[in-house]
Parts: C-alpha cells; sequence; structure tokens
C-alpha cells in the first residue's frame, strides 16, 4: 500500500478536524464572497429583461439558487445526522447541527424573496402551498435534537 494516501479517518475526531477546518476558512470565506458577489451581478445585472416578467424576473435569480442550497443542505444535514447514527460519531452530529441554521437561512431567503417575486406577478404575496415545508423541517429537527440532547 502506498504511503502517500492520506488517512481521512484521522480527521473523523473533532481534535484533529477543528485545526484543519479552521486554516481552511478565510480560503473558504473568500472563494464564498468572490463566487456570490460574480453571481448576484450576473444575475442582477447582466441578465437580460423577461419580455413578459419585466425586472421583476431578476429576484429569481436570488430565489432559485436559495432554495436549491436549502434543500441541499438538509439533504447534507439528513446524511451525517444518518452517519452520526449508524457510527455513533461525535463529528457528524456536530456537522449537521453546524449546518442547521444555514439551511434555515436559506429557507427563510427563498420565503422572501419567492413574497417578492410573487406580488408583481402574481397580485398576492403569497399562496399557500407545500413550499415553507423546509422551514418547518428545520424547526423540528432543532427541536428534537435540543430536546434529546444530553
Amino acid at each position: 500500500m502506498n504511503n502517500r494516501l492520506i488517512n481521512w479517518f484521522k480527521y473523523a475526531s473533532p481534535q484533529s478536524f477543528y485545526p484543519l477546518a479552521g486554516r481552511m476558512i478565510p480560503w473558504f470565506a473568500a472563494a464564498a464572497v468572490v463566487f456570490g458577489a460574480a453571481g448576484l451581478w450576473l444575475g442582477l445585472v447582466v441578465a437580460p429583461t423577461d419580455f413578459q416578467q419585466g425586472e421583476g424576473y431578476r429576484i429569481i435569480f436570488v430565489h432559485v439558487p436559495a432554495s436549491w442550497m436549502s434543500m441541499f443542505i438538509y439533504l447534507v444535514m439528513a446524511f451525517w445526522a444518518g452517519l452520526g447514527f449508524a457510527y455513533n460519531t461525535r463529528l457528524s452530529g456536530m456537522m449537521a447541527q453546524a449546518l442547521a441554521p444555514t439551511g434555515a437561512l436559506m429557507a427563510f431567503l427563498s420565503l422572501w424573496t419567492g413574497a417578492l417575486w410573487g406580488k408583481p406577478m402574481w397580485g398576492t404575496w403569497w399562496v399557500w402551498d407545500a413550499r415553507p415545508a423546509p422551514c418547518w423541517r428545520w424547526s423540528a429537527w432543532s427541536t428534537s435534537r435540543s430536546s434529546t440532547s444530553r
């Protein structure tokens, strides 16, 4: 076996994962700011106006990515929670717990941008359906997590 391979199981322990994560935060933060600014500029400035919806169409370039990120974060949370349940690792529960506020923020952003888009398009701020489910999932998960923690 090649000795140059990285032992990824070493990073399953919070003692070895936290120093690595701390060193990577500035790099990931810089990349998030650059890509976020570029995406907002492309979506809100460069994208052409829709012939039917007008300028209100541009909010979709914020709404749809926020919705997808919310769903993706909840999927990743479920993965980490399942891994923690199956293997009883502390880091898995910490990862799921750390992702919850970001998923809730994206769901909140998605709901508000959807309402801001809906008012000029439909004439109403809200048409009730199952789309607020991500907020309720986060609330249920957060409540069950806090009530069952030791």
